[in-house]
């Protein structure tokens, strides 16, 4: 019974050396834990025990660290406080929370939830910030270019038609029977006048017109009655040279008949880009009802094209980064991710996509460069230091 006795006196001291340890252990740790000192000028110099700032040399001022009751959640995860901001500069940033000169209390920045590199918004801050998207659509895209043009009047070139023509002329005088020299001759020229107005910026198909045809286009130099189109210089710009094929559709205005629209087609492009205004210049053959358009006319022209139907994102959803376009995708869980495209022609207010999105994914159209700032403080975040020891 004694023995009994001994053992269970000795069982309650153990116990009771355990908790009074325990309690004294955890009260030190919660002290220790509380306790840190920072600059009130330089938020992020801090310290666990008292001094002076080694920026500044200001004492340091003691404040109690954030708890977990400072952690909030959502989405029912635990998210944890990184530091607090100051309200009016956030530049300014504090490892405990604090006040400004005004009085006012730092924001804290909870450590953002990541996922395959992007970033999550709440939909609360969402609706703050203006986010509105739209899903990537194949789409028909048509739009115009809006120039300047000419009418023609070049005599260089119908020079040029002429002496084609004598050329075959001369060729078929020469008989089938003498393949000597003179044949040889008259084949070499008709290839350099024939080069020589591919040059000026007639194409195959019109050439070889040209020769049935038998007579140079008067319309060029001087128009007579019966003619009933106009040849126009149109001014189209390197950039937008891939838009301007042959048969693709212009509308011409002049100023001297207000209202009044002349249709016409493209005939050729000229093969050789301007050096100085880096141009090219496209030859349109237009309808001239009564003879109305003069040579050296100067008319506005307006080029229609017609891409078909392309993978498209609004004009808005592009955010130009130097030499990169970068776009935000989001899904249904509330997570952007940045993503580099590869765009196409812009025709009404959308971009061809090339590469770097599929059909249906959502892009933002509103609201990007505030969530451009958020995942770029984020990935600062990640590169905080812990406090100064």
């Amino acid at each position: 019974m004694k023995t009994k006795t001994l053992i269970i006196v000795f069982v309650l001291v153990a116990v009771g050396v355990f908790v009074v340890n325990r309690h004294f252990s955890s009260g030190s740790a919660s002290k220790a834990s509380k306790e840190l000192y920072y600059c009130p000028m330089h938020p992020n110099f801090t310290s666990d025990k008292p001094g002076d700032c080694a920026i500044c040399g200001m004492s340091l001022v003691k404040r109690a660290v954030a708890t977990q009751a400072e952690q909030k959640t959502e989405h029912g995860k635990l998210k944890k406080i990184l530091f607090y901001r100051n309200p009016m500069n956030p530049a300014v940033t504090s490892p405990v929370p604090m006040k400004d000169s005004m009085g006012m209390d730092y924001v804290p920045v909870y450590e953002e939830q990541t996922a395959e590199g992007g970033i999550y918004i709440s939909p609360e801050k969402q609706q703050l910030i203006g986010v509105k998207k739209e899903k990537v659509q194949k789409r028909n895209l048509s739009g115009q270019i809006l120039t300047v043009g000419r009418v023609a009047y070049d005599p260089a070139l119908f020079t040029a038609q002429q002496e084609y023509l004598q050329a075959l002329k001369s060729s078929q005088a020469v008989s089938k029977d003498e393949l000597g020299y003179m044949a040889e001759q008259s084949t070499a020229l008709i290839k350099t006048m024939k080069q020589k107005l591919l040059a000026m910026g007639m194409s195959e198909p019109e050439i070889d017109e040209l020769g049935r045809r038998g007579r140079p286009q008067q319309n060029l130099y001087l128009p007579s009655s019966d003619d009933k189109n106009v040849w126009v210089y149109i001014t189209i710009y390197e950039y937008e040279a891939a838009l301007v094929k042959t048969g693709t559709p212009v509308e011409v205005r002049a100023i001297a008949y207000p209202g009044e629209v002349f249709e016409g087609q493209v005939v050729t492009v000229t093969p050789i880009l301007e050096t100085a205004t880096r141009t090219l210049k496209v030859r349109a053959l237009v309808d001239n009802p009564d003879n109305k358009l003069k040579l050296e006319m100067f008319v506005n022209v307006a080029v229609k094209y017609d891409l078909g139907e392309k993978l498209a994102v609004p004009e808005e959803a592009v955010m130009h980064a130097g030499t990169r376009n970068i776009v935000f995708v989001t899904d249904a869980n509330g997570y952007f991710e940045s993503r580099i495209v590869t765009l196409g022609v812009k025709a009404q207010n959308y971009y061809e996509v090339l590469r770097g999105l599929t059909e249906n994914e959502e892009v933002i159209t509103s609201g990007n460069f505030l969530v451009d700032s958020e995942s770029k403080l984020n990935a600062v975040l990640g590169q905080v230091a812990e406090p100064n020891r």
